[in-house]
């Protein structure tokens, strides 16, 4: 893929434009009739707007040559002329309007559902405001681009090769003369657009970026920024940021600018030199009034599709500047991806087996996991204590395969992992985390999110089988309250019992509970670790916690150290071994 790349000056890697187009292409033969249709009607267009000057000559000729009605039969022509124009221009616009809807629509949902699919680490890289901000950029490109090319550019040269072409046929000198003027005008334009426009234009949609990226941060962690009074401070952040963007986009339109100087030198040029060679042949008598005429006429033509080629040209750059973050996305490959033909994961009882696991993260050089092997037992109930960074929260990231191992395997109901779609897999273990991240949805909703199909009445059951049924009864629209943004009108508490009702209506074999109690009040714990309880009986639970209250009844308890199970036993087993990890742990919580 990397042929397909050049390096900007940020080091930034961006599509070149033959790849940007190579994507454009794949997108426009999504629906071959519609575009057939558009191209067609569009070239009859601009068929008929070449001849429309030459026409335009010949009803002059008549006008002044003394025939007797022959003007009408060429005013007739000349009239039939523009309504076909009009007509066909007409007839594929509403073509594009179809074409292109449909197309930006597909193109859009793709772009989702291949950033839904890229790893955690991608994700957590990436501003969610940027991304959002590229894909919505990339689907306006798209109309910008199609519009731009079918009924500018493209036109644009037909006509001015066109009338050329057909001066060249009738007035060799004249014709020469315009297709030299008219190459170097298109020439001179498209080299200024990629070469000194295109440069300075990615910088800032990389600003503007970065632009949306600040505001969905801020906006998004607005509790934080109320709590230390820091909205000033927010907003100078922003403001310097919105001035980075405004002096690199200010260069952008200068840029775009001086290019229209090219334009005005061409059409001066073109005016003088058409208009002064035709009156020059019409004194000699190797031209009639008419083929003045057609020179002035012709003359307005290609001056008007001059102006809008150097727009167009600029318009259609920009387009793909803007479309290639969309067109990499396309390109680039998922970081973990599931193999060709890989059946959906059976579950079964929920035994999961670690296999002489190796495990290194991204940008590190030593592993955290060597050799790693590890057996739960379907049904039991295992807690994982130790130090942060022990490697706690990256086995139940591996159990649900967030990341890919380097080496060995893990294998739930004897499955591995890594041979099973991901979807699938993951629908069989339910995870409760220590932030639930809430829909800005009803609750009703976010509880149903495990399973989409489920009753009214099985997400009363789920909730109240979560101590979550009596404080949704309490709010004002019970199951259709709307929860905020990431759930911020609930409670912490409120939040963990609505992400254990979701993990009780999944149903699954394996249940995880990361934290789940860590930032909550005794009380609330208690509900809580009592919700707990009822939903992990008769599943294979994993619970990470560094309250130990929490885990006293786990079957076994695993301390880790450093990417290692370093003692494992009973709450009553570890607590015995005065000089072990988990001893010392107890010894600390035990004084709070």
């Amino acid at each position: 893929m990397s042929e397909h790349f050049d390096d900007d000056a940020q080091g930034a890697r961006v599509l070149s434009n033959s790849a940007v187009l190579a994507f454009l292409w794949r997108q426009w033969r999504r629906r071959p009739w519609l575009f057939a249709a558009l191209v067609g009607f569009t070239l009859v267009a601009t068929a008929v707007d070449v001849f429309i000057p030459v026409a335009a000559g010949q009803l002059i000729d008549t006008m002044t040559g003394g025939s007797d009605g022959g003007h009408w039969a060429a005013f007739a022509v000349f009239l039939g002329l523009a309504i076909t124009f009009h007509a066909m221009r007409q007839i594929a616009v509403r073509f594009e309007i179809r074409f292109s809807s449909a197309n930006m629509a597909d193109m859009t949902t793709e772009s989702f559902a291949k950033v839904q699919r890229f790893a955690l680490d991608w994700h957590a890289n990436t501003f969610a405001g940027s991304v959002v901000r590229k894909i919505t950029r990339g689907m306006w490109a798209y109309d910008t681009i199609t519009s731009t090319l079918w009924f500018g550019l493209i036109p644009s040269v037909l006509v001015m090769v066109g009338l050329s072409a057909y001066m060249l046929f009738t007035w060799p000198l004249v014709g020469v003369y315009a297709l030299v003027v008219t190459a170097i005008f298109m020439v001179a334009s498209v080299a200024m657009s990629a070469f000194y426009v295109r440069p300075q234009n990615l910088r800032s949609n990389r600003i503007d970026s970065e632009l949306g990226g600040a505001v969905a941060d801020a906006v998004s962690g607005i509790a934080t920024v109320k709590s230390f009074g820091a909205e000033a401070r927010e907003d100078q952040r922003f403001h310097t940021l919105a001035w980075r963007w405004r002096r690199e986009v200010k260069k952008t339109w200068l840029r775009f600018v001086n290019t229209w100087l090219v334009q005005i030198v061409a059409v001066l040029a073109l005016q003088a030199g058409l208009t002064g060679l035709l009156i020059n042949l019409w004194q000699r008598g190797e031209a009639s009034p008419g083929a003045v005429v057609f020179a002035i006429t012709a003359f307005m033509l290609m001056a008007g599709y001059m102006r809008r080629f150097g727009e167009e040209v600029q318009n259609v750059q920009r387009g793909l500047d803007e479309i290639q973050d969309i067109a990499a996305y396309a390109q680039m490959s998922e970081q973990i991806a599931d193999i060709p033909g890989a059946p959906d994961f059976i579950p079964g009882e929920g035994r999961i087996a670690f296999d002489g696991v190796r495990f290194t993260y991204a940008g590190q050089n030593q592993p955290l996991y060597e050799d790693f092997s590890l057996t739960v037992e379907a049904g039991e109930k295992v807690a994982l204590v130790g130090p942060t960074g022990s490697g706690k929260s990256t086995f139940v990231k591996l159990v649900q395969r967030l990341y890919d191992i380097d080496a060995g395997a893990i294998r739930i109901d004897g499955q591995d992992v890594r041979e099973v779609t991901q979807a699938s897999l993951r629908r069989a273990i339910a995870l409760v985390p220590q932030d639930p991240a809430l829909f800005h949805r009803t609750i009703a909703e976010n509880i149903a999110y495990a399973r989409p199909d489920a009753s009214s009445a099985e997400i009363v059951e789920a909730a109240k089988r979560a101590r979550a049924h009596d404080f949704i009864m309490r709010l004002p629209g019970g199951y259709d309250t709307l929860v905020g943004e990431r759930g911020v009108k609930l409670s912490g508490g409120e939040r963990q019992r609505v992400a254990i009702a979701r993990a009780v209506l999944a149903d699954a074999p394996i249940l995880i509970f990361d934290e789940a109690t860590s930032s909550l009040d005794n009380e609330t714990e208690r509900e809580v670790q009592e919700a707990m309880a009822d939903v992990m009986a008769g599943r294979t639970a994993i619970i990470i916690a560094h309250r130990l209250s929490t885990i006293r009844d786990a079957d076994r308890i695993l301390v880790f150290d450093q990417g290692r199970v370093v003692e494992q036993g009973t709450h009553r087993e570890l607590s015995g071994q005065g000089d072990g990890l988990y001893a010392r742990l107890a010894a600390l919580a035990a004084a709070e």
